[in-house]
């Protein structure tokens, strides 16, 4: 059964607008599935350790016969990749629904706007900003029970040559940008520093990361194995979307490294 993912700055409403997603799920169901509410702040809110703890319950809820509804702000586009992963690897739909609203907190991290163009992001929902307006049930409903389930992962299946050519070089750009980041802290580099990580295939503009604390090799090395076996999922995207991708794998980096 299916993944709703919520999206939105804090005070848009989100915790509102899941309950009533949960009420109406679990009333049309008459008993048959259930539908779990997974909370942020269920799941220890602020920093990595609180977006891996959600990520971990969710992992655990997920099934091909019962709702997770992810009631968290999920600023970050890599983290609701990571959801999206999560789903895909269950064979389940998923969906993202957008909360208008709010504003943001020198404690969270700025919103990266859902865009509907990335997979990770479709079919992506906008909830009414009027709090007395009802949800679009009959579209989610449509999205998440009338649509196929995404394909099993690619790694149960023959590869393309592309494919395996393009994973390969993501591989290799995030081994260089490690070695960038461990390079820059033998230099001298320390917390509140932003590293930037100007390896080849980044693109003219490559993404810094601001490092809050100082880190092991074998932590990094853990969180790009980790990064892979996501990218893994979805081989043959292409050579263009390495610049995303590596842009994606800081973001990764800085919301488990707090």
């Amino acid at each position: 059964m299916p993944l709703i993912v919520l999206c939105g700055l804090p005070g848009s409403g989100k915790s509102r607008r899941a309950e009533e997603l949960r009420e109406a799920l679990s009333a049309e169901s008459g008993g048959e599935r259930r539908v779990f509410l997974v909370a942020e702040v269920a799941a220890g809110e602020g920093g990595g350790g609180g977006r891996a703890a959600l990520r971990a319950e969710a992992e655990r809820l997920l099934s091909r016969r019962d709702v997770v509804i992810v009631d968290a702000g999920n600023e970050l586009k890599s983290f609701r990749y990571e959801l999206y992963c999560l789903s895909k690897h269950t064979g389940t739909p998923h969906c993202l629904l957008l909360c208008p609203g709010g504003a943001p907190r020198p404690d969270r991290p700025p919103l990266e706007a859902p865009d509907s163009r990335n997979r990770w992001d479709w079919p992506l929902f906008t909830a009414p900003e009027d709090p007395s307006e009802p949800l679009p049930l009959p579209e989610i409903r449509a999205a998440l029970f009338e649509r196929r389930p995404p394909p099993p992962n690619q790694s149960t299946r023959s590869q393309p040559l592309q494919a395996a050519g393009f994973l390969h070089q993501l591989d290799r750009l995030t081994q260089d940008m490690v070695a960038a980041l461990m390079a820059a802290q033998r230099n001298g580099v320390g917390p509140g520093q932003v590293i930037p990580l100007a390896v080849e295939g980044l693109g003219q503009e490559p993404p810094g990361l601001l490092l809050s604390r100082a880190v092991s090799l074998a932590e990094l090395s853990r969180l790009r194995r980790q990064f892979l076996s996501y990218a893994k999922m979805h081989p043959g995207e292409g050579e263009e979307n390495l610049p995303q991708l590596g842009s994606m794998f800081v973001q990764y980096l800085n919301s488990n490294l707090l």
